[in-house]
């Protein structure tokens, strides 16, 4: 797997950006859960101001890519970071956001293979399986109250029941329709040349008044968010609510992962994408339970053995004998 120095780059951005959001975002839904739609809509606000700036030039530049393309990546971005951020309300836990979002690479796979006619290495079969097992492995055994939250939902009412249901049917929803955007973006990107910034720019921008219909809801979050804890700016002396401190954060952060992400569809295949992104998510994990100190059982060993060598099957470093 021959990576250019771009695309090196914009895996590094991948790395420090979208782990540093993921601890911006749980701190965040730690102190108000309800805030998806919130968060949501600072990322998207910030990313298109930033690329009406830089990109499009106050409106100035040339689009190379029609609007019409753009429709269908961003009614699929919108719907999969609305649903990702929105289904902490059907108390859906943390670990099994990431659970099921980590199997990303097998939706992908079959997408790549029914949509694209793609054929794979035996051995990117076996290793993308590896790869999932081993997140699965790692995050499921990293939160050992998971399995009492899904027995309360069991003994629980029905009505919660239904809605933690209905928060996975989400999740799993947006995990194939990412997926089908990764291989629309990879096909738009084969036409047109690589144009990352401009994709990035549009799938935020036209989203925008999407968010009006959420306008109670992120303003009833806003106004929270000043209610709460806050916190001593040094230096200057001011007191700012904490919250919007983490979504700062958080949206500094995802800018540089979702920016470095676009830059990468440019440079690889969505597989490979989609890979790394992976790779990303049980980084993160791996951190979260050395930084809380959380016991690292053999379990941990051998998810982190299955994620290990399943990334070098897939790089073809460990080669399956035919």
């Amino acid at each position: 797997m021959n990576l250019s120095i771009r695309a090196i780059s914009a895996i590094c951005g991948v790395f420090l950006g979208c782990c540093s959001g993921v601890v911006f975002l749980e701190l965040l839904v730690k102190l108000d859960p309800g805030a998806g739609n919130l968060i949501t809509g600072a990322q998207f606000a910030f990313i298109a101001l930033e690329g009406f700036i830089f990109t499009s030039k106050f409106g100035l530049a040339q689009r190379v890519i029609s609007l019409r393309d753009y429709a269908l990546l961003v009614a699929m971005f919108f719907l999969t970071s609305v649903c990702n951020n929105y289904v902490f309300k059907f108390k859906v836990p943390m670990t099994l956001h990431m659970i099921i979002r980590g199997g990303s690479l097998i939706s992908n796979m079959c997408l790549c293979t029914l949509i694209l006619k793609r054929s794979y290495r035996l051995s990117q079969y076996i290793s993308v399986l590896m790869i999932s097992v081993g997140i699965f492995v790692c995050t499921y055994f990293s939160s050992p109250d998971l399995v009492g939250k899904m027995e309360n939902l069991d003994s629980g009412a029905e009505a919660d029941t239904f809605w933690w249901l209905l928060g996975v049917a989400l999740l799993v929803l947006a995990l194939f329709v990412s997926s089908y955007m990764g291989i629309t973006q990879e096909l738009l990107y084969r036409r047109h040349g690589k144009c990352a910034r401009e994709a990035l720019y549009y799938t935020h921008l036209l989203p925008l008044p999407a968010f009006l219909l959420m306008h109670d809801d992120i303003r009833t979050h806003w106004l929270l968010a000043f209610t709460g804890e806050s916190y001593q700016l040094p230096l200057l002396g001011v007191a700012v609510p904490l919250i919007l401190l983490y979504l700062l954060g958080n949206v500094l952060a995802q800018h540089l992962c979702i920016s470095s992400v676009y830059t990468l569809t440019t440079e690889c295949s969505s597989l490979t994408v989609t890979l790394i992104l992976t790779l990303r998510k049980f980084i993160s994990l791996v951190f979260s339970i050395v930084y809380f100190r959380n016991p690292f059982t053999w379990w941990h060993w051998l998810g982190t053995a299955l994620v290990f060598v399943g990334t070098l099957m897939f790089a073809n470093v460990i080669r399956v004998p035919k």
